[in-house]
This record gives structure tokens, sequence and C-alpha cells, in this order.
């Protein structure tokens, strides 16, 4: 399965918005419309964790899909209503754009046993 892993700063005074709002995704009341958002997506795998780092914290994001370039051309795209909340949520706790459609990170290394 395709997967990307990547990271987006938080910006300062935004850590317990992007906790709060990844918490409503996963197990609160956010949860049917983020299911149904990545389902259609395509996405079967997503999780993301807060680092703390010296410059600030950090949202580390991993996402698995059969589809990826799909996966962000449709979260940058989308007019779903969660997708739609989900780009401005991105917009003011990340200070990214979705809609600008960012490429990828360059993967340096890739080690498997």
């Amino acid at each position: 399965m395709p997967a990307l892993g990547f990271v987006l700063p938080i910006l300062p005074g935004k850590t317990d918005d992007d906790r709060e709002a990844m918490t409503s995704c996963w197990r609160g009341h956010r949860k049917e419309a983020f299911e149904a958002s990545r389902d259609r997506l395509g996405i079967t795998r997503e999780a993301v964790w807060i680092q703390p780092t010296p410059t600030g914290d950090v949202a580390v994001v991993y996402v698995e899909a059969e589809d990826l370039p799909s996966v962000f051309k449709g979260l940058a795209t989308s007019q779903e209503p969660f997708d739609r909340w989900f780009r401005a949520y991105v917009r003011e706790v990340h200070g990214v754009a979705l809609e600008d459609e960012t490429p990828p990170p360059e993967q340096v290394l890739d080690f498997g046993a």
C-alpha cells in the first residue's frame, strides 16, 4: 500500500486546537463525517501525532492510500462540507492552504527488514 509521511507546523497557540480537532475526528462528534471523507478519498489509514520541537510543535502525519495523488487532489478540491471544514482548519491551525496542492515530500530513505 502506498504511504506518505510528512510534518506540518502548528502555528503558535494552536496546539490545543489541533489536538481537539483531531480527537473530534478520531472518536468525537466529527468521526462519522471524517470516516466518510476518508472513504470517499480512498484513504485506508491516517495517523497524526503532535511532536514538540525547540522551534514549536508540529503535526506528524501518516497517510496510506492506493492513489495518493488523487487523495491530495480531493482534499484540495472537494466541496463536501467536512472537506471544506478540514481545509479551513488546516489553514487556520497549520498555516497551509491545501487548495494550493503543495507537492509531496521527497523520499530519501526507505528501509525494510
